[in-house]
């Protein structure tokens, strides 16, 4: 595995002394990792048992288990998300995506570390990263794959859209001051996939933002980071999919849609047009409206 970065734990607990080399989260905790935990979060922290060696960002009021303490270097605070920001910020660390080396081949620029499959259609203009690319897949003019992209069979993306940019994660120091967290992840899409023009799908924080089998986006949508599109999920143009959100399979979402950070859709569930969704939507389930109902 990669290491992004560097620290010592020493300036986090003087007694400790090993180091972290990148993020990590409670779905996929690994060694030698930084986290963070917030209190809505508590149910999952047994995740922690999994790994070893890591610096967690704990809230203060929330009481540690003697075996998660034992394994890792536990960081109490008042605002867990905002010593994750911190810890970027003060060691300097950021992950913008590398410049490659890249050829031109009729007229698109494609980077020698991608991997392409057979029958692919590539035009003039676009822009092909570090990805991985299956069979019969239409990428059109324009269009940008930038970092760690892996598209499956059968994929349409029309032009000009994006896939892979960072996402907007930021939190405020104690004086209102931004704090960018730099993003790790990177972006899965699956066979039989369509993606519609001057769109974006922004790359996970940490883990993969992933858009589902046979789902279909339109055009002028925006999914950001760490969000997860479910299987044959229909999303219709303009729609606003924020963090973390995520949909079961065959749901529909009209256009115009804004959807909040860490909501969720469920399966065969319907949202209407120009809709703002603030609270989970239960499977099935038909919403309208600001705020959905």
């Amino acid at each position: 595995m990669n290491k992004y970065f560097t620290v010592n734990i020493g300036k986090y607990a003087l007694e400790s002394n090993f180091s972290v080399y990148y993020p990590a989260s409670l779905n996929y905790p690994k060694d030698n990792a930084v986290m963070f935990i917030v209190e809505s979060f508590m149910k999952y922290a047994g995740a922690l048992l999994k790994c070893r060696n890591c610096l967690v960002f704990w809230p203060q009021q929330v009481q540690v288990s003697d075996e998660i303490a034992k394994r890792h270097v536990i960081y109490k605070c008042e605002d867990p998300r905002r010593e994750y920001a911190r810890f970027f910020r003060d060691n300097g660390i950021t992950h913008h995506p590398e410049n490659i080396v890249y050829e031109c081949v009729d007229g698109a620029f494609i980077s020698k570390k991608a991997s392409i499959g057979k029958n692919v259609q590539i035009f003039p203009g676009a822009y092909i990263g570090e990805a991985l690319i299956g069979n019969n897949v239409y990428i059109g003019s324009g269009v940008r794959l930038i970092g760690k992209v892996c598209i499956g069979n059968n994929v349409i993306i029309r032009e000009n859209t994006v896939i892979g940019a960072d996402g907007l994660t930021t939190q405020r120091d104690e004086t209102g001051k931004a704090m960018m967290i730099p993003q790790f992840g990177g972006t899965i899409i699956e066979d039989d996939v369509q993606i519609g023009a001057l769109s974006v799908i922004a790359r996970g924080a940490i883990d993969n933002t992933i858009i589902h089998r046979g789902a279909k986006i339109d055009n002028c949508c925006f999914i950001s980071h760490n969000s997860e599109i479910g299987e044959d999920t229909y999303i219709v143009g303009e729609t606003i999919m924020f963090g973390s959100t995520s949909t079961g399979a065959q749901s529909y979402i009209s256009g115009n849609v804004t959807v909040r950070d860490g909501v969720h859709i469920g399966a065969y569930a319907k949202v209407g047009m120009g809709a703002v969704v603030t609270k989970d939507v239960e499977e099935g389930c038909t919403v309208k409206g600001n705020p959905a109902r």
